[in-house]
């Protein structure tokens, strides 16, 4: 499957698309063969005047399972950089889609089929408005690598979404969160049936897509301008920073990724060996 099918877009109500991660088999993890068409397709949409609302969903069961572990994929515009400036470009990527998502003209409306994890979950966070399939689940993922995990805005938006003390707790702990108590803390709006899950979200962007333009697009703004105590951008470049530290500088990733595969506790000892 070559990169270019690897987001689909389609339209299957006027004024409504729906933006489809297409690797089902690495569960749509967040390679760049799939984040930089996603890119892409988001710049695309928010100067496509007849699309009023987007819908962003995974194929197969997963939403998107974050970083890809095993192939990374291929990063433009990299010929010749060191591993410092390669990395920080790199994070510049996954960043853009996350700002691009929030500065969408439309509002975006996840629909969360199945895993939500790490990169995933800050994916679904991006989104305006999320609605989660019963086989839905969540995770901050970021410290079950030994990591920070704190990533591509996670830090700043989940607290804002589910209250500072849920936040931290899901942070610290890397545990799951399945669609019932998703709903139950507003990480969703809801949880339905997955068999109902794409109408649901269908039937809602058909809604919003039948008021007023700018009434819509000012209520987008001024709902996250209210929220942004600082800048998501500024807080972004603060947390991609600490994971990059803990990245380069330890083995940890690697030990967590070794200890995943071999089914054993990882052992961290935050060096690099």
């Amino acid at each position: 499957m070559s990169s270019d099918t690897f987001v689909l877009v389609d339209r299957p109500r006027p004024h409504v698309a729906v933006v489809t991660l297409n690797r089902p088999e690495r569960m749509n993890s967040m390679a760049f063969d799939v984040m930089v068409p996603l890119k892409e397709v988001l710049e695309e949409l928010t100067h496509d005047n007849s699309v009023r609302a987007v819908v962003l969903t995974g194929a197969g069961r997963g939403f998107s399972s974050g970083a890809d572990h095993k192939s990374a994929g291929s990063v433009p515009h990299v010929d010749g950089l060191t591993r410092p400036s390669f990395a920080l470009r790199s994070m510049q990527v996954l960043d853009d889609v996350i700002l691009g998502l929030r500065r969408l003209h439309q509002p975006v409306i996840a629909a969360v089929n199945g895993a939500a994890i790490g990169g995933g979950l800050c994916l679904a966070l991006a989104c305006d408005i999320r609605i989660a399939g019963a086989a839905a689940y969540f995770r901050a993922a970021g410290i079950n690598n030994g990591l920070t995990a704190s990533e591509l805005g996670l830090s700043y938006l989940l607290p804002r979404a589910i209250g500072t003390s849920r936040a931290f707790e899901l942070m610290l702990t890397g545990r799951d969160v399945d669609a019932a108590e998703a709903e139950r803390i507003g990480l969703v709006s809801r949880q339905v049936p997955d068999e109902d899950l794409l109408e649901t979200c269908l039937d809602m962007g058909e809604r919003i897509a039948s008021f007023s333009r700018p009434g819509i697009e000012l209520t987008k703004r001024t709902l996250w301008s209210g929220l942004d105590a600082g800048t998501l951008e500024g807080h972004m470049q603060a947390e991609g920073l600490g994971q990059l530290y803990v990245r380069l500088l330890t083995s940890n990733f690697e030990e967590a990724v070794a200890a995943r595969a071999q089914s054993r506790p990882p052992v961290f000892t935050d060096d690099r060996t």
